[in-house]
């Protein structure tokens, strides 16, 4: 009926190009491990998932649209927002707290919440933008962004909770890119 943008020969080869210059980039440091390429593994199949069912689907063919601008923007906090909403938006971005926790580690956690903000408001954007031009099915919403920050500052303080007790830091050394 409509033509669909295939999901899987868009983010397997970019996660694949991705994973090649993390690995690269830590080979030229002389820090390549098995923990840390894991590390860089464990990123590019999360990004790729993410992007797999924020963005997607696409599609090229679909009559123009007919809505308003903002029916695909959700503004109003905390309005109409389920809690399953909010638990699964948490639980897929503590794995984004945990990352940059591991690949950025001399940031500050407030460095580490500006750039997990700046993620997730990008994938609103993309909703977003999708939504407009591509015929995308998904609704950009702030509560989104709100709970997705949430999420990565609680992958953090896992990670810094963790570093505290002398077993965790010794596991969590092995994967950090520092």
């Amino acid at each position: 009926m409509f033509h669909e943008v295939s999901v899987l020969p868009v983010v397997v080869p970019l996660a694949g190009v991705v994973l090649v210059v993390l690995v690269w980039r830590l080979h030229r440091r002389g820090s390549l491990t098995a923990p840390r390429a894991a590390v860089a593994l464990a990123a590019c199949v999360y990004a790729a998932g993410v992007v797999a069912n924020t963005v997607f689907p696409i599609y090229l063919d679909k009559p123009a649209r007919t809505a308003r601008w903002d029916d695909s923007l959700h503004l109003d906090l905390l309005s109409d927002y389920e809690v399953a909403d909010a638990v699964m938006n948490i639980g897929v971005f503590v794995p984004v707290g945990i990352l940059l926790a591991l690949v950025a580690p001399r940031w500050s956690g407030a460095r580490v919440l500006a750039v997990a903000t700046a993620c997730s408001l990008t994938i609103e954007v993309s909703q977003y933008v999708a939504a407009q031009t591509l015929a995308g099915g998904h609704v950009a919403d702030v509560n989104d962004l709100l709970f997705d920050v949430v999420g990565a500052a609680l992958g953090l303080l896992a990670v810094t909770e963790l570093r505290q007790m002398p077993l965790g830091a010794r596991l969590v050394d092995r994967f950090r890119w520092a």
